[in-house]
């Protein structure tokens, strides 16, 4: 594969539509409301507070990106904070010396969160793969709980699929975003006005409709159950057919019982079910609960700032880029996040409650089927649930190419410099891409990828020793799942990768407003 020198110059090519629709590519409302929903669901009793744990995040998203815009104005170029982090200490007569001290530190925390995010796309995409698989093919994976090593394998394909999509360019990659955008934003918004009509025609004591895991259906009658014992703890469990189908309760004249929704807030146990209005849904309940539903919330938001790193390929960087930074975060943050975040919040009820959520591989698709199902008629929920994953899938493709490419950017930058190996500083000859710099963050991302997936549903997100003796039995499809009491006993892995995702977010944007006071001096 040919290579250049480190001198060779990167295209001028992206306007300010282009650089904006990479920038939105990674804010992707149609991913990571599948994705953070989840993991917002089972952060336990703060579950109530999620709409404005999103709120708080883009309140220091926003914060973080006045500081970008400012700097991208000053200083524009590749490299992003990296970059940003020499040219403020060059600029100043006693401090020019801390410059190296200040672009390496800087440079590093960018990749604790550069190299990790783009793990956490890839999981998943594993994630939702083994869903839609499970819905499709039930009899071999399990929709609500994939198999791990099934979707570690689709999270090792993925990454590298992207990056031979990175390699390519970066005029294929704005296309592909640009697109992208305008797909994954309108599915979302069917979604989102479907779910809060769903909720408007359902008033408490209507006839509605309830969702089985096991099958991946709603229904609009009461399931037939029978109490169980296992080790001293009796509950009730679902009688079904031979079919797996659930069997519906018959009242005195042999007639099956209709589903009747209600919106209690919590059960006997004190465990959030659902909203009981819409005031509910955009209140703090308590201010500790929006805090710790906002540093999961953050990696929705998060980012905006990559636009920064192609100033060396922007038509006019001191103008464009800072625009772009703030248009991509307030166009996806205000005008599409809340709405979608409101209305799967509102959604919720007896049929599907908050619980059913922390048990689910992708809540938002369970939604979709009974809103589908409601508005289109039954049996057409699964397919409106497969057209909005089909953009879905298109979204985890747009946000990991777009965060590959920025942290590909930021390793190439440091090549340049020597911090890291020179490799990485190397540009393709024909291609003038960073290639090292993005296979390197391929193998990374698949790796962290398969981290990620490999106990998702550990933690307060356990299946019940029913459900993992219900899971089909295969090498990809049962693998890992021992008993609910050792799950539960071990971390969620989804939710612990992001964490540590989240964590280099918030050193770097720190460190970032650091070097905006810094470079106004």
């Amino acid at each position: 594969m040919a290579e250049t020198t480190p001198s060779t110059e990167m295209k001028k090519t992206l306007g300010l539509t282009g650089l904006t629709s990479n920038a939105m590519a990674l804010i992707a409302p149609g991913a990571f409301l599948w994705l953070t929903f989840y993991i917002q669901a089972t952060e336990g009793n703060t579950a109530p507070a999620m709409w404005m744990g999103v709120l708080g995040a883009l309140v220091l998203c926003l914060s973080t990106a006045f500081c970008y815009a400012e700097m991208a104005k000053l200083y524009p170029g590749t490299g992003s904070s990296y970059y940003f982090a020499e040219q403020a200490f060059l600029n100043r007569d006693r401090a020019w010396k801390y410059a190296r001290i200040s672009k390496f530190v800087v440079g590093w925390a960018s990749h604790l969160y550069y190299w990790i995010y783009p793990g956490v796309m890839v999981g998943t995409m594993g994630i939702v793969s083994g869903y839609l698989v499970g819905t499709l093919y039930p009899n071999f994976m399990s929709a609500s709980n994939p198999g791990m090593l099934f979707m570690m394998g689709v999270a090792v394909v993925f990454s590298f699929a992207v990056a031979y999509i990175a390699y390519r360019g970066v005029n294929s990659t704005t296309f592909i975003n640009l697109a992208i955008n305008v797909v994954q934003i309108t599915a979302l918004l069917i979604f989102a006005v479907c779910a809060v009509k769903y909720r408007i025609d359902h008033q408490p004591g209507s006839v509605a409709w309830q969702f089985d895991p096991s099958t991946s259906e709603a229904y609009q009658y009461e399931f037939k159950t029978v109490p169980v014992t296992t080790a001293g703890v009796t509950t009730e469990t679902i009688v079904r057919d031979a079919a797996g189908v659930p069997v519906p309760k018959l009242d005195a004249s042999g007639q099956p019982v209709p589903f009747r929704v209600s919106y209690v807030a919590y059960d006997a146990n004190g465990k959030f079910l659902a909203h009981p209005d819409a005031r509910s849904v955009v209140s703090p309940h308590k201010l500790s609960w929006v805090f710790i539903q906002a540093t999961v919330a953050i990696l929705i938001l998060v980012g905006f700032e990559s636009v920064t790193s192609m100033g060396g390929e922007a038509k006019n960087a001191r103008r464009d880029i800072p625009i772009a930074v703030i248009a991509s975060l307030l166009i996806q943050g205000v005008l599409f996040y809340f709405f979608e975040y409101f209305a799967a919040n509102y959604f919720l009820n007896s049929g599907y409650t908050m619980q059913s959520a922390t048990g689910s591989a992708a809540p938002i698709g369970d939604m979709m089927v009974i809103v589908g199902d409601a508005i289109f008629g039954a049996g057409h929920g699964r397919t409106f649930m497969l057209f909005e994953a089909a953009t879905v899938v298109l979204a985890l493709i747009g946000t990991t190419l777009s965060c590959m490419n920025t942290g590909a950017r930021v390793t190439y930058a440091m090549g340049k410099d020597k911090e890291v190996t020179s490799n990485f500083g190397l540009l393709h000859s024909q291609k003038l891409t960073p290639h090292r710099a993005i296979w390197a963050l391929a193998a990374i991302s698949a790796v962290i990828g398969c981290v990620a997936v490999v106990m998702v549903f550990g933690d307060a997100g356990a299946p019940t020793d029913a459900t993992i003796a219900a899971i089909p039995h295969g090498i990809f499809s049962s693998f890992g799942y021992t008993t609910n009491a050792k799950m539960a006993a071990l971390p969620n892995s989804l939710l612990t990768v992001t964490l540590a995702s989240n964590f280099g977010t918030f050193l770097l944007y720190a460190l970032s407003c650091v070097l905006c006071m810094v470079a106004y001096h």
